[in-house]
């Protein structure tokens, strides 16, 4: 499942259509969800980059957008990635402003029993615009014979999961196969189905693997991944 981009040829239009699933999902959720939707729709209409899929707006400013508090703001922020319709891609610290993701295939999920309720033109533009669709390649799968049972820790299966949330095409062809072996505190050692595909993360996606162990589990650790 590969997530699709709202660019490109009526992008404008499916943007309204996104601030209208944000609505509906509000509305019908009750007077809590109504403002909690709202306040995302404001921001997500004022700050949000649909080209980078980026949303970096401090706390502070949100407080002051919405005439709420900062612990309001900060509240707010925490139910939206807590239930998974905003992704943190980077964290606020040391005075630098955290960045978000819209998760387009929430979204969708989270606003489809309602389409009908907008009305049957809504639901089928949202049945055709829904961002996950079918990959047009074939998944390579490397593993050879039966899949070994593995019981990761914790830290390991937020990492995939993220790595899943922002790059889902990434994370069934390539992550998903690797095997979590141990992290010492300074190297994290992960094992491939092949040498081929334990080059291939190394050399192409190390930058999204580390940014993920960064974000779960912690700074200043080395990734090794060594092969079957």
């Amino acid at each position: 499942m590969q997530a699709k981009r709202l660019t490109g040829p009526n992008a404008g239009a499916l943007k309204y259509d996104v601030l209208t699933a944000l609505a509906v999902c509000g509305l019908q959720g009750g007077p809590a969800a109504a403002i909690s939707m709202q306040r995302l729709s404001l921001v997500i209409t004022a700050r949000y980059n649909w080209r980078t899929e980026e949303l970096s707006l401090g706390q502070r400013d949100m407080a002051r957008m919405w005439a709420v508090t900062e612990r309001t703001a900060k509240r707010e922020v925490k139910k939206w990635t807590e239930s998974g319709i905003l992704i943190c891609t980077r964290a606020g610290v040391r005075g630098r402003v955290a960045a978000y993701r819209l998760n387009l295939k929430y979204l969708f999920e989270l606003s489809a029993p309602y389409w009908n309720a907008v009305g049957p033109d809504f639901a089928e533009r949202m049945a055709v615009s829904n961002p996950v669709q079918t990959p047009e390649v074939v998944r390579v799968d490397f593993r050879a014979g039966a899949p070994r049972p593995v019981s990761n820790p914790p830290e390991w299966a937020a990492v995939a999961k993220r790595i899943e949330q922002l790059h889902p095409q990434l994370y069934a062809s390539w992550i998903a196969p690797l095997t979590f072996i141990s992290d010492d505190g300074h190297m994290i050692r992960l094992n491939g189905p092949s040498a081929f595909a334990s080059r291939y993360v190394e050399t192409h996606h190390m930058r999204e693997l580390s940014e993920a162990v960064e974000a779960c589990i912690g700074p200043q650790r080395r990734i090794v991944i060594s092969a079957d």
